[in-house]
């Protein structure tokens, strides 16, 4: 098929590789560049493509992953062969497990030599990643190919890498001045799809037995904006809310929302959990961490709202009960099917409950010029501005942060599928990039920080508008908690307490040491109205354990 988008006549291959991302739409592109993609950049930013040029590939792709959260698009990025590609290999899974829709060029050796000191058999490196790799070995296929690859992409979820040698970028394009209609053109335009009345009729029958609901919103129910209609369910049969942790905040501003459903659950959430007879998840994958291995709703069954329910997640019996629909018409047509329930669960008292309870009401003994992070937390939660972008990181540090009940969903990015420390400066980024009008607020920890801290130069060469948050312990948070629970030495995990804000000084941003949290709102105010980036380090005990190790690691 072919559009009426015309190549530029003449030139290289890399050109119309260039014209060929370009036709797709791409606005954005985060890139580190060597001799197997430096040209094809290079005419990708000369067309009008917004680059973002990082320090490491691992961030390239990283930053393309937030990217595509937050602004709905297929991320973007780019990459030399060999070392350039063996870089991205923690990035890749994390956005595989997050289902995000990238499409990066890597290049790869040139054909015409008999040796090549960075060439290396790309293909099974990605593919063991759960990514898709193609090699692009014919110079007249190539637009269709990167047409596909867009295709593959946004059907499939999931990254595609192009493999394309250099030395083919570098010949004369022969080929026709004609390109393939871009992939949004050729994509089905599918409506969503109802639930079967049958199905209906069981997922009624089943809700109808249950005493104690609980209705639990995913990803899925965010993109086919189902958030008011589960509201409206819980209404109906006096349920609780509760989300996934990748859709948290979807009812941040409802008083029977319980907030995360999972390892960062908070104490009311999990006693009332504890109570429900039946969750019914809307748009939820049900991983393994969001049941927290089955142990949160011990007497529930589940019931999956979903277009592709299934039984067994991440190895366990997952759920025992399947309505099979676009979220939002599952939902609605649940709600219209059930009789109404008066109020029972859902009172004021329990509403009060969840509003002023603390996430967890642990007690630690303070320690001299160390903030607890809770305190450290609370204080950001009050005083940030309503309509900043927050973006938390991975670690011990995480499920602090999480628990920042007044953000919404539109305005608090967490990716944490893989499980990897050292992506949050590259979130952040790509959520910059993503929302370029908006101050972007990281939070994360000193070691997550300081495994990609060169890119501080990145956020100040491309005028990034970014406050880094750090909970600065001195160690990496789970390690210590975890080894001090088996009784053994953590001096492997503990590497003191490095002036972040001094070295945030250094890269010519701003950088402060937050010693009383009583100057939070100056210090926020001035922010607000400088712009900017900075660093901000909170120096924390790091005797306070999240409950979530407090859980998985009991001390022997």
């Amino acid at each position: 098929m072919s559009g009426d988008t015309k190549a530029p006549t003449g030139g290289k291959v890399f050109d119309i590789l260039a014209q060929s991302f370009l036709n797709e739409g791409v606005s954005t592109c985060f890139a580190l560049m060597g001799d197997a993609n430096m040209n094809w950049a290079t005419r990708l930013a000369e067309g009008g493509c917004g680059m973002i040029y990082v320090r490491h590939e691992h961030c390239a792709v990283a930053a393309a992953m937030a990217y595509a959260r937050k602004s709905g698009e297929i991320g973007v990025a780019t990459v030399t062969c060999g070392p350039g590609l063996t870089q991205i290999m923690t990035a890749l899974p994390a956005a595989v497990r997050a289902r995000l829709p990238l499409v990066i060029f890597a290049g790869e050796a040139p054909l015409k030599s008999g040796w090549y000191n960075q060439a290396i058999d790309q293909a099974p490196f990605v593919v063991a990643t759960g990514a898709a790799y193609h090699s692009m070995h014919h110079a007249a296929r190539m637009p269709v190919a990167i047409r596909d690859a867009f295709l593959q992409a946004r059907r499939e979820r999931r990254p595609v890498v192009l493999g394309v040698p250099f030395d083919l970028q570098n010949l004369d394009w022969t080929g026709s001045a004609d390109l393939p209609a871009p992939s949004r053109e050729v994509l089905p335009a599918l409506s969503p799809v109802p639930p079967h009345p049958e199905d209906l009729a069981h997922a009624v029958e089943l809700i109808s037995g249950a005493r104690r609901v609980v209705v639990m919103a995913g990803l899925g129910a965010v993109e086919a904006g189902a958030g008011a209609a589960c509201r409206a369910l819980a209404e109906r049969c006096d349920a609780l809310l509760t989300t996934t942790l990748p859709a948290r905040g979807l009812f941040h501003d409802d008083p029977f929302s319980l907030g995360i459903a999972g390892g960062f659950s908070t104490e009311v959430a999990r006693d009332c959990l504890a109570e429900a007879d039946l969750v019914i998840a809307v748009g939820a994958s049900l991983a393994h961490h969001n049941s927290d291995g089955g142990k949160l709703w011990p007497k529930a069954r589940l019931l999956q709202l979903d277009t592709d329910p299934v039984s067994l997640s991440q190895g366990r019996l997952a759920a025992d009960a399947h309505l099979r629909g676009d979220a939002r018409l599952s939902v609605e047509a649940l709600a219209e099917a059930l009789p109404p329930r008066a109020a029972d669960w859902r009172s004021a008292r329990l509403a009060e409950r969840i509003r002023i309870a603390p996430a967890d009401s642990m007690e630690f003994p303070p320690e001299p010029g160390l903030h607890d992070p809770r305190d450290a937390v609370a204080g950001f939660e009050a005083h940030l501005p309503a309509d900043w972008q927050m973006v938390n990181s991975s670690g011990h540090c995480s499920f602090f942060f999480a628990q920042m009940p007044s953000r919404p969903y539109e305005r608090f990015l967490t990716i944490r599928e893989f499980g990897a420390i050292g992506n949050g400066i590259s979130f952040a980024m790509g959520v910059a990039a993503a929302r370029p009008g908006d101050t972007v607020v990281l939070f994360d920890g000193d070691g997550s920080l300081l495994m990609h801290v060169q890119e501080l130069e990145t956020i100040k060469r491309h005028g990034l508008n970014i406050l880094i948050v750090v909970l600065n312990d001195g160690a990496y948070g789970s390690e210590i908690h975890k080894l001090r629970a088996e009784g053994l030495s953590d001096a492997g995990a503990v590497f003191g307490r490095t002036d972040l804000a001094a070295i945030a000084r250094g890269f010519g941003i701003g950088g402060e040491t937050i010693t009383d949290l009583a100057d939070l709102p100056r210090l926020i105010a001035g922010f607000a109205q400088t712009g900017g980036a900075a660093v901000w380090d909170v120096p924390v005990s790091d005797r306070v354990i999240s409950p979530v190790i407090r859980r998985a690691h009991p001390p022997h």
